[in-house]
């Protein structure tokens, strides 16, 4: 029987138009730390071989999915191409 994900796959040129509240997503302090590490990998990855990631995240309306290289990450936030970004605490999980 397949699960029926909540994420929608969203393009990365939509992501602009997406409001971002500030609470954090994850609870788990485990949760958080593997996201960091996750995140780390995609950003060398996107930086060394320019490998897509999935990134799945909430915004204000839910959940989405965004298949992009990673090209920059600060204390706050993940950097896209074309200067599109998504809040790190909005950020459920990463697969690289």
């Amino acid at each position: 029987m397949a699960t029926i994900s909540p994420f929608q796959t969203i393009e990365k040129e939509f992501l602009n138009g997406l409001q971002f509240p500030d609470a954090e997503v994850l609870n788990d302090p485990a949760a958080i730390k593997e996201r960091d590490h996750e995140l780390k990998r995609a950003l060398v990855l996107g930086n060394t071989e320019r490998s897509k990631t999935k990134i799945y995240f909430e915004d204000d309306k839910g959940f989405h999915m965004v298949e992009t290289t990673v090209w920059g990450v600060t204390d706050k936030r993940i950097i896209l191409k074309q200067g599109n970004v998504i809040p790190i605490q909005r950020v459920h999980k990463i697969s690289v």
